[in-house]
């Protein structure tokens, strides 16, 4: 069935029907915006907490480092050579966190002040040992060769052994662990 058009000019347009055919396509643009506009807000509250739940591994990456001890200050008093103390190193990978067993070395500097080497070679990253019996540390991989102070005495490495932060509290030596690039001269900090 057909509807009857209220125009009196059945072919021709009107200037009345003009009319109301715009204010017919103006009713439907609004509807239509504030529809999209109402999606885009449910959309935004929707959104931005599983967007901030989803990125948040890459937002953490950059929190602050921790001091983890090491031991009591007292137990390396009469230190003369290097030792090695396993420190427990806690990482966060995405949202569950990892503790790993970590060895560092702590020595004393020639002026007596307690520091700590990062166990890794800084040629290609593999772990040195100290040798009591030669008095240097030395890497099983390439023959790195580094005295008791982390200074580098021969083979590939391009710089001495990395120190890592260090600091007394309450009596207790304490570290913060670093990673540094490896096989280049100057010591950059990796995280």
């Amino acid at each position: 069935m057909r509807q009857e058009s209220s125009c009196p000019m059945q072919n021709e347009e009107c200037a009345t029907c003009m009319a109301q055919k715009a204010a017919d396509m103006s009713r439907r643009s609004f509807v239509a915006s504030f529809v999209g506009a109402f999606a885009g807000l449910v959309a935004t509250v929707i959104g931005a907490p599983m967007l901030k739940y989803i990125l948040y591994p890459v937002q953490t990456v950059s929190a602050a480092r921790k001091w983890t001890e090491v031991g009591d200050v007292s137990e390396f008093d009469k230190l003369d050579a290097p030792v090695t103390k396993t420190i427990a190193l806690t990482q966060r990978d995405g949202w569950r966190e990892v503790v790993t067993p970590q060895p560092v070395y702590v020595t004393r500097t020639a002026e007596g002040k307690l520091q700590i080497l990062s166990p890794i070679c800084p040629h290609l990253g593999c772990s040195v040992a100290w040798r009591e019996n030669q008095n240097k540390f030395v890497c099983p991989c390439h023959g790195g060769q580094f005295d008791a102070d982390g200074k580098h005495l021969s083979g590939p490495p391009p710089r001495g052994l990395d120190t890592l932060d260090v600091q007394v509290k309450d009596g207790k030596l304490q570290v913060q662990f670093q990673y540094f690039r490896s096989n280049v001269p100057d010591r950059q900090l990796l995280s």
